[in-house]
């Protein structure tokens, strides 16, 4: 590995530390108030918190770097990632908890440590989806349509999984992580084609038993009324976004000044968790958000380039599905946020507050530095 230290992606690095720094910062400031709020807690609470876990995630990060990307496509860490995935998506279930207001039961409480299996399986799903696809374009079976039973099990499974907590917000991440990734694979449209058509009739009687079984709850349906018109219902589900927008507008492009926003003084609910950008935007203005889109979509494309640089179709894959997460992610967060996508409380990555999220995408980020290192290597030994 000592060679191939060499070739240490310092830009990406640099970049992911400044960016959990940055929302470290922007914790501090946002979550002051919330901090006190709860049970007469100290201001300082949530950064202290986050603090520990920028930690951790460094350590993760070191273990992503350090252990080969092609050690993950071998039988026994593929039959780990998967078997764990399943074992604690499963616990969810019965012993998990619903933190807050979320309404979902998607949290587990393990030894005073809160966890998320969600995240977990965010990371998993990239890893084992292109281990399968790579082996199968070895094959020479990636056209296959019978190759991709066990792959459409394995999903449903996670997807009904997901749906039981429920997490709208991870299902469409989830399933546009893996769109992407097919998408980035050497399967033919013909191939994509084929499995929509067979996939369609399974989809539609999903979504009928979804929305028979109250999938679209009277928080849900009041999202997707505020998502159209947040001021017809001001008093209630569009107070959140009309809030955000007024923190938008007071940030001008200045900004009012790191601490001074008036909007986390209660007006938005957890605003150092998925709505931290409205406050960013109000204390350091368009100059502050450009910095952290910035950021991300530096890395994000960085991920695709060092994808479609490499020969070798796993590191592609591996490389373009973490890109991908980072970049969904961030869509979905700023997309509820500006009102172009209904609400769904997915967090920013990097900078909202949150340890699983914050841990597993350190981790994603130290893989994709290992297949950065491994690419350029490969490339200089043409």
């Amino acid at each position: 590995m000592k060679k191939y230290f060499k070739e240490f992606d310092y830009p990406l690095f640099i970049t992911y530390f400044l960016l959990s720094v940055f929302g470290l910062v922007m914790i501090y400031s946002a979550g002051m108030m919330s901090a006190v709020n709860r049970n007469q807690g100290e201001p300082e609470l949530f950064y202290k918190k986050q603090l520990l876990n920028v930690s951790i995630g460094l350590i993760f990060f070191a273990v992503g770097v350090t252990i080969p990307y092609k050690k993950y496509a071998k039988k026994r860490a593929m039959q780990l990632l998967i078997g764990s995935t399943a074992v604690l998506l499963l616990a969810v279930h019965f012993i998990g908890v619903s933190p807050g207001n979320s309404g979902a039961q998607s949290w587990l409480d393990l030894w005073k440590v809160r966890f998320q299996p969600s995240e977990y399986a965010k990371l998993t799903t990239i890893i084992c989806l292109s281990v399968f696809l790579a082996n199968l374009d070895k094959r020479g079976t990636i056209d296959s349509i019978k190759s991709y039973k066990p792959f459409v099990f394995l999903f449903a499974a996670l997807i009904f999984s997901l749906y039981l907590e429920p997490d709208m917000g991870a299902i469409l991440l989830f399933g546009t992580i893996v769109l992407i990734i097919i998408l980035s694979s050497n399967i033919s449209m013909k191939t994509i084609s084929k499995g929509l058509i067979l996939l369609t009739p399974f989809i539609i009687i999903g979504v009928i038993v979804a929305i028979s079984k109250g999938l679209l709850t009277e928080k849900r349906l009041g999202r997707l009324s505020a998502f159209t018109n947040p001021f017809e219902d001001a008093e209630n589900f569009g107070l959140q976004i009309i809030n955000g927008y007024y923190a938008i507008g007071l940030g001008g492009v200045q900004g009012a000044g790191l601490g001074q926003s008036v909007m986390k003084l209660g007006y938005i609910p957890e605003p150092h968790t998925d709505f931290i950008m409205a406050i960013i935007s109000e204390e350091l203005g368009a100059v502050g958000v450009l910095i952290v889109l910035g950021g991300l979509g530096f890395i994000v494309l960085r991920a695709f380039v060092i994808g479609i640089r490499s020969r070798d179709p796993l590191a592609r894959l591996m490389a373009i599905g973490i890109g991908s997460w980072i970049g969904v992610q961030t869509f979905v967060n700023i997309g509820g946020l500006s009102g172009l996508i209904p609400l769904t409380g997915v967090t920013l990555p990097f900078i909202s507050y949150g340890g699983t999220s914050l841990v597993f995408l350190s981790f994603a980020m130290g893989l994709l530095i290992n297949i950065s290192m491994f690419v350029k290597k490969e490339r200089k030994t043409i």
